[in-house]
């Protein structure tokens, strides 16, 4: 496993109010990495000046539509909404989703990272289900396309629908693997999130055989997504397993701190 990478569009946000001193603060915690979300909203030479100056990796960041939106004031199948991430369950977004493969491309190639992070939109009530899967896969295998050769990568994301994204669609790790698994393509991957498999009641042995699919991983501990260690979950547990198992990449710390970002994830090192 390659460490721990902090989310900072929630740590260090009260330490460090300037968005890339975030990096520094995360750097002078003994952090290995930082991700983020939205890069449209970013200084992007700010920060891609302090990773260089700290040396830190840039773990992930968000497939968004981005500066596009603005300068094209609407987009097919997204006219007005002002959404930046489109639904890939949704075929008519899906010309937008692939212009936002693009734009985010060239936002990942600028700061040095390899993995962007797709999430697959909310379950359409009038599509049959098995029809919003396959619209997932055919517009990643598209995406996976445009990727070849680029050294990065798509993470697909299922998210929890019972507590932070009501109506989401991708709340299954096995439908999430077995949708990597159709698109068949070196550029897209899973991204496993422990909280939010943990809310789905789903144990960690759903990658059995398949932890080879994952691309990153997040963490947060249940009971208010907050740090390792402050709720019910046994993150220790859950960490040990993915490395037995072969996982390589980092560990996204994406909890909301109480009040300053503390340090939860150093007991977790430290036991191994």
């Amino acid at each position: 496993m390659s460490g721990f990478s902090a989310c900072i569009e929630w740590l260090f946000a009260v330490e460090a109010p300037a968005f890339a001193d975030r990096i520094r603060h995360a750097k002078a915690a003994g952090l290995d990495a930082v991700e983020f979300w939205h890069h449209s909203n970013k200084d992007i030479p700010a920060v891609r000046a302090a990773l260089d100056e700290t040396g830190l990796p840039l773990a992930g960041i968000l497939c968004e539509l981005g500066s596009a939106m603005s300068e094209t004031g609407g987009l097919p199948g997204l006219p007005h909404t002002g959404k930046r991430i489109a639904s890939l369950t949704d075929r008519a977004e899906h010309e937008a989703f692939l212009l936002s493969v693009d734009v985010s491309l060239a936002a990942a190639q600028a700061l040095g990272t390899s993995v962007m992070i797709a999430q697959s939109g909310d379950l359409l009530s009038d599509v049959p289900r098995e029809e919003q899967h396959r619209a997932i896969v055919d517009v990643l295998r598209e995406a996976g396309r445009r990727l070849s050769g680029s050294g990065v990568v798509i993470a697909l994301e299922p998210l929890n629908d019972r507590v932070d994204h009501p109506g989401y669609y991708l709340t299954s790790t096995t439908e999430g693997l077995d949708i990597v698994d159709e698109v068949s393509s070196d550029g897209v991957r899973l991204l496993y999130d422990i909280y939010h498999a943990a809310v789905m009641e789903e144990p960690i042995t759903r990658l059995d055989g398949r932890v080879d699919r994952i691309v990153h991983a997040h963490l947060a501990d249940t009971n208010g997504r907050h740090a390792p260690g402050t709720g019910t979950l046994d993150t220790a547990a859950r960490i040990g397993w993915l490395r037995e198992h072969g996982y390589a990449g980092f560990l996204g710390l994406g909890y909301r701190p109480t009040v300053g970002t503390g340090g939860g994830w150093r007991a977790l090192r430290a036991a191994g």
